[in-house]
């Protein structure tokens, strides 16, 4: 790239920085960017350039591999119904000790590395998030729906310079902890707030009209067209609870919901900060 390439560039980024500053952005994290070290620099590059520039970043994390590894270390099968984990007095434990302490505070270590200021919270933390016992057709254990969400540590934290980084087991009104999915709590946290975007990055180009062709990616959707995408078996399996969260986040109040491939590095900034943006925007 040389010089002209790289003014046309910041001048093309310059009316989305003057339209999101001061804004809120939610970003649910995961997936392979989470576990490949070059992608996870380059997200937290993405989030420290975004507070800089004035943006209110707000980060939420799963943290399915770890948990995963940590289950079988101990001996314990990892078991799975409709794609939600089977989260049982033992496992539970093990999800709040791995998501609220091993990976919360090894990602704000790794994002105060790239500059950037954090704090780690959990839905425990101020009551930010609480919920109920999940009820399905198959008792999951302790897995929650969120009841409440109460973000004054969120604002908090972003008012005083620091991005929240969340971990998403929440306190139930019974006196347990549930676990919880990331992109509902999300989702959730992102209405609460008012975000202007929420952003779930995933390991997909976004929405395809044909799962076999990435180059059928569909870039905007309007959720009234969700459920004929639906009938038509264009979302489908996975994608259902992601889009069904971006439906509900942006029908909350959420200007724009998009889903974006985490695989590729600074996707975040390529969405914000780009006429061509990146992966499905919901509006």
């Amino acid at each position: 790239m040389d010089n002209s390439q790289r003014a046309k560039v910041l001048i093309q980024a310059m009316p989305y920085l003057k339209k999101y500053r001061g804004e809120t952005i939610v970003v649910k994290y995961g997936g392979n960017a989470m576990i490949n070290e070059d992608l996870k620099s380059a997200v937290m590059s993405d989030l420290v350039l975004m507070q800089l520039v004035g943006i209110n970043v707000v980060l939420v994390h799963g943290g399915g591999p770890e948990i995963n590894a940590m289950l079988k270390a101990v001996g314990k099968e990892s078991r799975f119904e409709n794609g939600m984990r089977v989260t049982d007095k033992e496992t539970i434990e093990i999800v709040q000790m791995v998501l609220a302490g091993k990976v919360n505070k090894s990602l704000v270590q790794h994002l105060d590395s790239h500059g950037g200021k954090a704090i780690g919270l959990c839905g425990l933390d101020s009551n930010l998030l609480m919920a109920d016992k999940l009820v399905t057709g198959v008792d999951l254990g302790y897995v929650g729906e969120i009841r409440e969400v109460n973000p004054e540590v969120l604002r908090m934290a972003m008012n005083n310079g620091y991005i929240p980084i969340v971990a998403t087991v929440a306190g139930g009104y019974d006196g347990s902890v549930y676990n919880i999915n990331a992109d509902l709590a999300a989702a959730q946290i992102a209405a609460k707030l008012g975000a202007k975007k929420l952003i779930l990055m995933t390991d997909i180009r976004g929405l395809l009209r044909n799962v076999k062709d990435e180059n059928s990616l569909i870039s905007v959707v309007n959720v009234s067209e969700v459920p004929m995408l639906k009938r038509d078996g264009i979302i489908s399996g996975g994608m259902i609870p992601k889009i069904d969260c971006c439906v509900e986040a942006v029908r909350s109040g959420v200007k724009r919901a998009h889903i974006i491939d985490g695989r590729i590095e600074h996707s975040i900034l390529l969405e914000l900060f780009s006429d061509e943006g990146i992966g499905t925007m919901f509006y």
